[in-house]
């Protein structure tokens, strides 16, 4: 049996995680993206969980993803349903996870072949003490 190694560099994995930021194939990002398996991972303008809107899910649903993994930081908080309302009309699911849960499970989803999209709150103040 002949075995080749498979390209797996043309899929974004998410290769580490901790309170500042996360990495995709290696590369280090310290604020808020939208991670896609097939899609160089790309800023979103989310930089806290508190100024969601519903167009940033818009944007999401824009690349018709089967699931949208969101990661709400270092607790998993959940966002309410009108925001979402548009995906859910369109049967795209909506799954709310601490970010380290999140990137976990998008590796997992991504692996399988799922076309899903991990949305990431990567909050700079989270933590901090006022």
């Amino acid at each position: 049996m002949k075995l080749h190694q498979s390209d797996t560099q043309k899929y974004q994995t998410v290769t580490g995680y901790d309170e500042t930021g996360v990495e995709i194939n290696a590369e280090r990002y310290n604020y808020s993206l939208i991670v896609l398996p097939e899609v160089a991972p790309r800023a979103w303008n989310a930089p806290t969980f508190e100024s969601i809107t519903a167009e940033h899910f818009d944007l999401i649903g824009a690349e018709n993803p089967d699931v949208v993994i969101l990661g709400t930081g270092a607790r998993q908080r959940f966002i309410h349903p009108k925001l979402t309302a548009a995906l859910t009309l369109r049967r795209i699911g909506v799954e709310c996870m601490d970010s380290q849960a999140a990137c976990r499970t998008y590796n997992i989803l991504m692996g399988e072949g799922r076309k899903v999209a991990l949305a990431l709150i990567i909050d700079a103040n989270e933590g901090k003490s006022a």
